[in-house]
């Protein structure tokens, strides 16, 4: 639906896939800028900030119902000015903002939030996710809420400033540095980190599933840099959560067993029905996990197909890696990769159909709407040859239909992830054309996204965005040294020289660790600084274990103080949850008991 004046809105400029998306809303949509905060501050309107993605499926939901109607979209035009804002190509925004919501809500935030702020200070003052149309799930209709925040606002200045100035302070508080004299209390030897590392693995045994691997309950998350912490353990116990863990993976429904690669996460214990979308970060991640399990055929299918995906659906033609594959396709989630079981029948042999059928669940009822989406029983043989043949003739068949959307903007910090990950799985699984991918992507990177001495976030077609931040500088140094400990570049090595320069002199925090922004960034509410894993491993755990890898590879050991005190303030922030720091814990590993590089090169 176009907008009141028949016309795209300013997002129609936008780089982004996701603004794009929105480009033919009837709402007075305005990227996150001076001129968009100056017209709320100028009209004293409050900024409705809208922050989300592209293979987003609630987001695509708030779109159609809300952000598509006239009625709902004349509300938000005449109350409130309206900032979209993509979280992947603004992820300070949505930490900022997710933490709010945490501390306003009390409970984790998510996709898309929906925030409200003062326009004169960019506190929120009321915060949300998904908001219905229509009342829904305890949920007020999006009009309701508009109006009653709209108001509060006009009538309510008073509790308003009151509520500012504690967020304010929760803030600064939260991103306020440790003293230089508390940061030397953290763990300063094998001992006391191998003792974190100790009540780490009982924390994580504490949440393992034993049936069906994975820590916690529904919706369970993949956690890469969890597992790949068990990894890096020598005890059995850690490595059977580990391996446990990506079985059931592998085979359940997170994996696409036709096309590889792994969705987001399962809504259910069993990894059976996944939330579709496909992210770059993930893959990339699970890739390097793979990579350090023993090469069992289903580990070793699960990387082959992950690799082959990558490549062949996620690699720009000039090397780059695309951010995400969507959730929806022709308006329903999951659409693309769920069958009826009378059509999977009359397309196989009967012997195909007898050995594929039991195998994914096709003798079985519906999972999804009335339908079925592949998972794998723990006793199938996946090495049969009729389920491959099964496999590549629905693989032909799924093909022909409409595909989901692909975001094909090119992040750094995300192809610092895959580029790491393709060129562990590739080197243990002897495929030197993923090591190979792998280099393309970081040629693409250093001769696009670096310019004038800059690290930028984001490319595509062309055009590319400024304002890089820790976890780019980071990820991606943390590739460049997985892919030249295997084989020397100089360009590369250079390439990587400058950005571990960089890294320390533009986010470092003289306290120790590094900020989320650099030292010339945007000033904005808060300036991150954070130590706990998300959906990504931590940026100051990757940073401080890409330092240390190489000052291995070069011989250097310039940035040795700077990792000790990093990890020193990470250590303070540990608490009760050291689990929720696999990052900086595997770089401690990696400080106090290093491992060698994986195909050690004279340079």
């Amino acid at each position: 639906m176009r907008n009141n004046t028949g016309m795209p809105n300013r997002l129609a400029k936008s780089s982004s896939p996701y603004l794009l998306q929105h480009a033919e809303n009837p709402v007075d949509w305005y990227e996150w800028s001076d001129e968009a905060r100056a017209l709320a501050r100028d009209s004293d309107r409050p900024i409705l900030l809208s922050v989300g993605y592209a293979a987003c499926h609630w987001c695509h939901v708030m779109a159609h119902e809300s952000f598509e109607d006239v009625a709902t979209a004349e509300v938000m035009n005449r109350h409130f000015v309206n900032i979209k804002v993509d979280r992947e190509q603004r992820p300070d925004l949505d930490r900022i903002y997710q933490l709010a919501h945490q501390v306003m809500q009390r409970r984790g935030g998510g996709w898309p939030l929906t925030a409200f702020l003062d326009p004169h200070t960019h506190q929120p003052f009321f915060i949300g996710t998904y908001f219905p149309r229509t009342p829904r799930h305890g949920l007020p209709p999006f009009i309701t809420v508009l109006e009653r925040v709209a108001h509060w606002y006009q009538e309510e200045k008073t509790s308003l400033a009151q509520h500012n100035e504690a967020l304010a302070g929760f803030f600064s508080q939260d991103s306020g540095a440790e003293s230089a004299t508390s940061v030397e209390r953290g763990p300063q030897d094998r001992t006391s980190v191998m003792a974190t590392v100790e009540q780490t693995m009982a924390a994580l045994e504490r949440g393992f599933d034993p049936q069906w691997g994975g820590f916690g309950t529904a919706p369970k998350f993949p956690h890469p840099t969890q597992l790949e912490l068990l990894l890096r353990r020598t005890d059995k116990r850690a490595h059977h959560m580990a391996q446990v863990t990506l079985e059931r993976m592998c085979r359940g429904g997170l994996f696409d067993h036709l096309g590889g690669g792994f969705a987001r996460y399962s809504v259910d214990e069993r990894w059976e029905i996944p939330h579709f979308e496909k992210m770059l970060y993930d893959n990339g991640a699970l890739l390097a996990v793979l990579g350090k399990v023993s090469g069992t055929p289903l580990f070793r299918r699960a990387a082959t197909m992950t690799a082959g995906w990558i490549m062949r659906e996620m690699q720009h033609p000039e090397g780059g890696y695309f951010a995400s594959v969507d959730a929806d396709s022709e308006g329903h989630e999951g659409r693309y990769y769920i069958w009826d079981a009378d059509l999977v029948r009359d397309e196989l042999t009967p012997e195909e159909w007898s050995a594929f059928a039991p195998a994914f669940g096709l003798d079985g009822p519906p999972n999804f709407e009335e339908a079925w989406h592949l998972h794998c029983g723990n006793d199938a043989d996946l090495t049969n040859p009729r389920i491959h043949t099964a496999c590549q003739k629905l693989r032909t068949i799924r093909e022909q239909r409409i595909r989901p959307g692909l975001d094909d903007k090119i992040l750094v910090a995300w192809n610092g992830l895959a580029i790491r990950g393709m060129v562990i799985a590739g080197r243990a699984y002897g495929e030197p054309t993923w090591v190979e991918s792998a280099f393309s992507a970081a040629r693409f990177i250093h001769r696009e996204h670096w310019r004038d001495g800059r690290l930028c976030t984001s490319w595509r077609n062309g055009e590319v965005l400024g304002m890089a931040f820790l976890d780019d500088y980071a990820f991606l140094l943390d590739g460049l040294v997985t892919l030249l400990e295997c084989d020397p570049d100089q360009a590369l090595l250079d390439f990587a020289g400058e950005l571990a320069q960089q890294l320390v002199s533009r986010f470092g925090d003289s306290a120790g660790g590094f900020f989320f922004t650099a030292e010339d960034h945007e000033r904005l509410i808060q300036r991150p600084k954070s130590f706990t894993d998300d959906a990504t491993p931590n940026g100051n755990g990757v940073a401080a274990h890409a330092l240390l890898r190489l000052a291995m590879l070069t011989g250097e050991d310039r940035y040795q103080v700077v990792v000790d005190r990093t990890l020193s303030a990470a250590a303070q922030r540990f608490g009760e949850w050291p689990h929720a720091h696999a990052a900086c814990l595997l770089a401690m590993l990696e400080r106090w008991d290093p491992r060698p590089p994986m195909c050690p090169a004279p340079l």
